[in-house]
């Protein structure tokens, strides 16, 4: 027994040092911190029937009024500021939503991403695809309504990519909890919501001790101001937290199907944007 009990012993000491050293094979480090302030600019139509169901286009184009990146990096890590324009992204989606019931809606939709940080030079480095599916919850009162939106999407890119440091195809969450509020006699609507996004399928080596991980935070305020019957602006301010694992695997390092050369590069960006959004329904 007490032989058992030795041999065991050792075992998990052995099996403890071995996940330790794994755990310490992120051999080079670094940090940024990122300050971006944007502004945003966008239009949605939507053409809604009766059945329930609702058909939306839209579009918004991101501009960088200014970034800056402090802290350190490691010795061979990149850090993408110098870039020519102010433009940072251009989102174009297309959506499909249905109501069943007046607390329930589900919704689809496509988006394409186009990159303006990116080499513009090969499509493969801006364009990025990305699909999505959701269900929100909402609950009316007599002056606001409560609403809990669940979204999957799945981000797909085109190039080269080591799927050991990032997934070609990630899937994440995002869980929103909003209250809009309604003004009897104005033309205008407050509303806040707070939103979390977590990693589904990040790469073994990107994952925080072994876990999936929270990649943004995100606040945002605004009021949307009805202009006709039909038609509206939406005036917001977005807060988002990001954070980001950026890994480099060093395939020439490999012994036994494990990568023993692992840099981690933590990157977070704390972002201030202030938008308008033209919506038309009809």
């Amino acid at each position: 027994m007490r032989r058992s009990f030795i041999i065991s012993l050792c075992s998990a000491l052995c099996m403890l040092c071995s996940i330790s050293a794994f755990a310490t094979d992120y051999n080079s480090t670094g940090a940024t911190t990122e300050q971006r302030v944007q502004t945003r600019v966008g239009a949605e139509f939507t053409k809604h029937w009766k059945c329930g169901v609702s058909l939306s286009v839209g579009e918004e184009l991101r501009f960088d009024l200014m970034d800056n990146v402090v802290g350190y990096t490691s010795k061979d890590a990149v850090i993408d500021t110098a870039y020519g324009a102010a433009f940072n992204k251009s989102y174009t989606t297309l959506s499909l939503a249905y109501t069943p019931i007046e607390y329930i809606k589900l919704d689809a939709g496509y988006t394409l991403r186009l990159l303006g940080r990116k080499d513009w030079s090969m499509p493969d480095e801006f364009i990025r695809h990305r699909v999505f599916f959701g269900v929100t919850g909402a609950y009316k009162m007599q002056y606001a309504k409560l609403y809990l939106r669940e979204r999957f999407l799945l981000d797909m890119r085109t190039d080269s990519v080591n799927t050991d440091e990032k997934s070609a195809y990630a899937w994440s969450l995002r869980s929103r909890l909003g209250a809009d509020i309604y003004v009897p006699g104005k033309p205008v609507k407050p509303y806040i919501w707070t939103e979390l996004e977590n990693t589904l399928n990040a790469p073994e080596f990107q994952q925080n001790n072994g876990q999936q991980f929270i990649t943004n935070v995100r606040l945002q305020a605004g009021v949307k101001w009805r202009l006709t019957r039909l038609s509206s602006l939406n005036f917001y301010y977005r807060f988002t937290y990001g954070y980001d694992r950026d890994i480099n695997v060093n395939r020439a390092y490999y012994t036994k199907g494990k990568a023993l050369n692992l840099r981690l590069d933590e990157q977070t960006v704390f972002q201030h944007a202030i938008g308008v959004q033209y919506n038309l329904d009809w």
